[in-house]
């Protein structure tokens, strides 16, 4: 189970650190449309849906990693006080109640509209660039997928420290 758990904690870790690098082409499409806007008084077509896509992307595979390392929204002002045996109860009624069933539902809409825009060839249509919509329902049921790995993951540690009163790894 260790090799498990520390295969999705590398998955989350590595897919976390490596579409951080998109921000870098958002940054760089986001001042390109800004510069041609009111500089050259030329805007772009594609600049809009570009960034909503590489936005989202960043995104929906960044979920896994923050869950990995807890830097999700959490309120803090009674969790923090709490000993870790109280914060894991907490942490697996709230992974039972909400995240399970939720998570469910995420991935099982995520793949049935990503399913759906390749068998339709589904286009974008908020600008008359019409790009595929396919890429970004794929990378957007690819983060639903991991995140709930992740969350599984989580969730085991959590059950394991309640039953045991003693950390997984």
């Amino acid at each position: 189970m260790r090799t498990i758990l520390r295969v999705i904690d590398s998955i989350s870790d590595w897919s976390g650190k490596t579409i951080r690098w998109l921000g870098v082409f958002l940054v760089v499409v986001v001042t390109t449309e800004v510069t041609m806007r009111y500089v050259f008084n030329r805007p772009t077509m594609w600049a809009f849906e570009t960034s909503i896509m590489l936005g989202a992307a960043i995104y929906a595979i960044a979920w896994s990693y923050a869950q990995r390392h807890h830097a999700h929204v959490r309120v803090d002002v009674l969790y923090t006080h709490l000993s870790p045996r109280k914060k894991a109860i907490i942490d697996v009624v709230g992974y039972s109640l909400l995240f399970i069933p939720l998570i469910i539902i995420l991935v099982d809409a995520s793949i049935t509209n990503a399913w759906e825009a390749w068998v339709a060839r589904e286009r974008m249509e908020k600008t008359f660039w019409y790009p595929p919509a396919t890429p970004l329902r794929t990378v957007v049921a690819l983060g639903f997928v991991l995140l709930a790995l992740q969350g599984a993951a989580q969730l085991f540690r959590d059950f394991y420290f309640l039953v045991r009163n003693k950390p997984y790894d």
